[in-house]
């Protein structure tokens, strides 16, 4: 695990690229780096996404309608921020919720975008730089388990689509907290179950044989196999939020999204 502290300033390092393996320095007078290794599970989910980045966007408003853009607007309404303050975006993908951040946010905002899949970030920056917010965001590769900024960086931290993909969750979400600011708020946006028998027949159907089947004639089958899989495995909303206590955040509530399919978690520290 990194060292943490105040008056630490940490970077990612933009060596040789290797799947599973971030280089982090930190500097505090003298440099010195570390190595953040993924698990085999975790090298597996990289791969899988720095393969489909270049049809990730597309597939996202295929496959959802377009329902995402509305699920990513209202999770970051429900951000705080302050005068010159900055908000990170984890598993941060091709930058649509760092952008949405700037849009909702005055000049003087900061947002860092970070994401252990390279191609994603690299496509993520090309959409900034295109972008009217371009001097406000900056894109690392970093996993969640171990995010490089010093601790109390940021007002707010979210992540949209992420939490069920990092392979230590409660690591993560510790690593969420550590960077927060005291009376931070984190916001988690993720898939979820429906509530309603029927809804639910009708979204598993949906979910386990027709998505995985649009999803490999643009792009991989088994990422889109592996997105079910994923969601059907997390943890219930109870469940997840006692897992956010036990990280260390206090007051978690929930927010569900179109009938159930997806959730807003909101925390403070």
């Amino acid at each position: 695990m990194l060292a943490s502290g105040q008056g630490l300033c940490y970077k990612t390092e933009r060596a040789a690229f290797r799947p599973g393996l971030i280089i982090i320095s930190i500097s505090n007078m003298k440099r010195v780096e570390k190595m953040f290794r993924l698990s085999e599970k975790g090298e597996r989910i990289q791969e899988m996404f720095n393969s489909i980045a270049p049809r990730y966007d597309f597939l996202n408003r295929l496959l959802s309608l377009g329902i995402d853009r509305r699920w990513r607007r209202f999770a970051v309404r429900q951000i705080k921020f302050s005068e010159n303050g900055r908000i990170l975006d984890v598993a941060t993908g091709t930058g649509d919720v760092a952008l949405e951040i700037a849009s909702r946010t005055p000049e003087s905002v900061k947002i860092v975008g970070v994401d252990f899949s390279k191609e994603m970030v690299e496509l993520g920056k090309a959409k900034i730089r295109n972008s009217p917010h371009a001097e406000r965001i900056t894109l690392e590769v970093a996993p969640c388990e171990a995010i490089p900024f010093a601790e109390e960086s940021f007002d707010s931290v979210t992540i949209a689509f992420g939490i069920r993909n990092v392979v230590d969750r409660l690591q993560g979400l510790k690593e969420m907290q550590r960077v927060m600011k005291p009376e931070g708020r984190v916001v988690i946006l993720e898939f979820s179950t429906p509530r309603s028998r029927i809804f639910k027949s009708l979204y598993y159907f949906y979910f386990l044989h027709v998505l995985p089947v649009i999803g490999g004639l643009f792009s991989q089958f088994s990422a889109y196999k592996y997105l079910p899989d994923s969601v059907l495995e997390f943890p219930s909303r109870d469940d997840f939020k006692a897992l956010m206590v036990a990280a260390g955040f206090r007051n978690p509530r929930h927010h569900d999204l179109t009938g159930g399919i997806a959730t807003v978690y909101v925390a403070e520290k």
